[in-house]
């Protein structure tokens, strides 16, 4: 299954660099998103990095995911694809 990285997770104030908003084609509903929580997420990084992360719960009513990181993401992470196992 394959997603996109939409966003960091951010408040008024602050934004948090381990965690990601991520979009998944054919998930419309937090319904739909919940059942996805636990799975693993890997972003491979222009340098061939891999960076893995995990699903920990929906975010929104909308079907997005808020998906948690080992480590800070970059800013080119933002608008591209992740796999999600």
């Amino acid at each position: 299954m394959e997603g996109t990285i939409v966003n960091y997770r951010s408040s008024v104030h602050s934004q948090v660099q381990n965690q990601m908003v991520v979009v998944v084609k054919g998930v419309d509903s937090k319904k739909k998103a919940s059942e996805l929580v636990g799975k693993k997420v890997v972003w491979a990084s222009p340098a061939k990095k891999m960076i893995a992360g995990e699903v920990r719960s929906a975010h929104g009513n909308s079907g997005a995911l808020r998906v948690l990181f080992a480590t800070g993401m970059p800013g080119q992470a933002v608008g591209q694809k992740v796999k999600i196992e």
